[in-house]
């Protein structure tokens, strides 16, 4: 008995911590892309022009991005020992 609840408890949490996953993803995912698409727009931020900063930036956003919708979609949450 105790055995299940246990293991409803574990997939409500992976479920919660995915559904964070994917939605943070997607955040960082956007906020990348403007990053990287903030010259082409030609958007000034604190009256300082879009430079190569934006650029780097922008990449790692979206690559923490994809690596939380990879995390949120594996689901490897718990660590067995």
């Amino acid at each position: 008995m105790k055995d299940a609840y246990d293991d409803k408890l574990r997939k409500q949490y992976a479920l919660r911590r995915s559904i964070t996953d994917y939605g943070m993803g997607v955040f960082w995912i956007l906020l990348g892309l403007a990053f990287l698409l903030r010259k082409k727009f030609n958007v000034i931020i604190a009256g300082r022009q879009p430079d190569w900063t934006d650029i780097l930036a922008g990449g790692l956003f979206a690559a923490y991005g994809i690596w939380r919708l990879y995390r949120g979609y594996k689901k490897n949450y718990f660590r067995d020992n």
